[in-house]
């Protein structure tokens, strides 16, 4: 087992033993359980909550009484240096490289010694003595005629690095080809006929290679900082640019809002004028209606006088004639008067076929859409046809489903239900297929599956056989509880082995998923906690060319409580995480 203080490469490799098996992030604050397992504190207390049972959530080993945590003290701070070490890697590099790239620490030199008195300070080296002399041990040198040949210089604290090894004579000069000082000796032996000059002047030489340098790399840096200078410049002509080119955009933008908003207020007008028109009928009919019942109110009454007649005027009530109303010979009846004229239907529709052919060009990447709007251009004839093919076909489909009274629900069944089937080959080995791949459980034994690259191998979770790359779709899943499930989508090309494999913690998936008693919604490890409406019955209806994906809670009809928006790129799958023993999902049948 690595520790602490191995190599960066070797800690990082342990990745997956350093994270907590239910939230699949590094531990925090990691604590242990009897049975050996460890889990984060705060993950741990989540999964239990306050009543027994209490089971460990990975081997589930059952516990009479709620365990005591305690803090792992020598895991957590693995852990610390893992994530240090994550956050600032090092490169490795070998220790010659470390050696030159690592500033050398010079020792100051002391000031030198007389090599006589080992006390006063020296005021000149002797060279040919090899030693060296304060003022007072320097006077032999300096009266004595016996030294005069004695070659002085400045003090020298070096003096015995200047001795040559294998002759212990001053090397007094520098061989050129080897690049070493050498002495006389070495001269007329090793490095005989090799080219030599004294070391002041090798110094010199030096100096004026390195000089030539400086002035080098002088004007390299000189041409660097202009080159970031006008780098500079040039950010600010690009953001100049970019204003101004946002600024074009957003003025073509807005002119179509104006276009749609004034299409939008004629449609509405189209419908308020068909509103009018429908009323005034009716008041019209409602008028006639009245003057109706009022002149049969006026045959009553006139019936009534009559019948009141005392028998004295017995000629004259024989006399009197009593005309029923001509009104009184037809039956009354409620006209069928709606809003569903052709040019109202032929407004609806067309915004709904002028949506789904924006959609279509959305659809496309920017560069092809220029072409598809020029190819409308030149053939306005077949764009026309086809938005009044989808205008006529849009009307139908909604009149005929309106008219039959029929629920948000029951409309997405019967125009896009789709019959589902689970994938074995993406279950998680400890998810059990039964119902004919319809139905999946969490187990607490392994399944004997194959190995093979589709099969998720850390989270439990699986995927439906059948894609979608076009088209509107419907499903429902059914769910034994609303614990630790999640029911989304995910992209054919989600990871399956690594900690972010889990619906939701990637950019290929999306989820709605029950954790506790929290409901969230999970894209690309972003979360957005929703209200909680507890459903057994859960129905998702994809909308591919438009983007969305919308979560129904499904009883006596369906109420949404989510919708993802997102533009898809690629086939997606409908997708499933199951985590507690026991738990299921269920494919529902669709009844027609």
């Amino acid at each position: 087992m690595a520790t602490v203080d191995d190599p960066p490469f070797s800690l990082l490799s342990l990745e997956d033993e350093l994270s907590c098996s239910i939230c699949l992030s590094p531990f925090d604050c990691p604590v242990t359980i009897p049975c050996g397992h460890n889990f984060c504190q705060t993950c741990l207390l989540a999964t239990w909550g306050d009543d027994a049972p209490f089971s460990c959530p990975q081997c589930r080993t059952h516990f009479a009484t709620k365990p005591e945590l305690k803090k792992n003290t020598v895991l957590n701070n693995v852990v610390a240096t893992f994530k240090v070490r994550a956050s600032n890697p090092e490169p490795a590099m070998p220790v010659e490289d470390k050696k030159e790239i690592t500033t050398p620490i010079v020792p100051l030199t002391p000031a030198v010694k007389c090599d006589t008195c080992m006390e006063a300070r020296a005021a000149k080296t002797c060279l040919t003595c090899m030693a060296s002399y304060c003022d007072a041990h320097l006077r032999p040198h300096l009266e004595n005629p016996v030294f005069r040949l004695h070659q002085l210089t400045e003090p020298v604290g070096d003096l015995t690095e200047r001795i040559c090894s294998e002759h212990h004579k001053l090397m007094e000069l520098f061989c050129r080809e080897h690049s070493q000082p050498i002495c006389s000796f070495c001269l007329q032996q090793a490095h005989k006929g090799c080219t030599f000059v004294s070391p002041e002047e090798q110094r010199s030489m030096k100096e004026t290679d390195l000089r030539s340098k400086l002035s080098f790399l002088d004007g390299k840096i000189m041409k660097n900082a202009t080159v970031l200078s006008q780098m500079k410049n040039q950010q600010f002509t690009l953001k100049d640019s970019a204003t101004n080119r946002k600024k074009a955009m957003s003025m073509e933008f807005q002119q179509m809002r104006e276009m749609l908003t004034l299409a939008e207020n004629e449609a509405l007008m189209v419908v308020d004028r068909e509103l009018e028109t429908g009323q005034s009928k009716l008041e019209g009919l409602m008028k006639k209606f009245n003057e109706n019942v009022d002149s049969m109110s006026k045959t009553k009454e006139q019936i009534y006088t009559l019948l009141g007649q005392s028998q004295t005027q017995y000629f004259s009530f024989l006399q009197t004639t009593v005309n029923i109303p001509q009104a009184a010979n037809f039956d009354p009846y409620t006209p069928r008067i709606n809003l569903d004229s052709k040019r109202v239907l032929a407004s609806q529709a067309f915004a709904t076929a002028l949506k789904d052919y924006l959609r279509e060009i959305f659809r496309q990447p920017v560069e092809a859409r220029i072409s598809m709007i020029k190819q409308g251009n030149q053939t306005p004839n077949s764009t026309m046809a086809k938005i009044k093919e989808l205008s006529k076909d849009t009307t139908n489909e909604l009149v005929d489903l309106h008219q039959a009274g029929k629920t948000e629900s029951a409309i997405a069944k019967q125009l896009y239900g789709t019959v589902l089937t689970l994938d074995p080959k993406t279950a998680h080995k400890r998810i059990l297929l039964t119902d004919n791949f319809t139905r999946a459980v969490v187990s607490d034994e392994h399944i004997n599956y194959p190995d093979c690259p589709e099969r998720f191998a850390v989270c439990s979770q699986i995927l439906a056989s059948k894609g979608f790359s076009a088209g509107r779709h419907y499903w429902e899943i059914k769910m034994t509880s609303n614990n630790f499930i999640g029911i989304g989508l995910a992209y054919g090309s989600i990871d399956r082995k690594g900690p972010n494999s889990r619906l939701g913690r990637n950019k290929q998936s999306w989820c709605v998923e029950w954790f506790n008693v929290k409901l969230s919604a999970w894209h690309n490890s972003s979360e957005s906690v929703l209200a909680n409406p507890n459903p057994k019955r859960v129905g998702v209806l994809l909308d591919y060319e438009g983007g969305t994906a919308t979560f129904y809670t499904v009883a006596d009809r369906a109420y949404p409580f989510h919708t993802f928006v997102f533009p898809f790129a690629k086939p997606v799958y409908p997708a499933f995480w199951i985590f507690s023993s026991g738990s299921s999902v269920s494919l529902c049948k669709l009844l027609p």
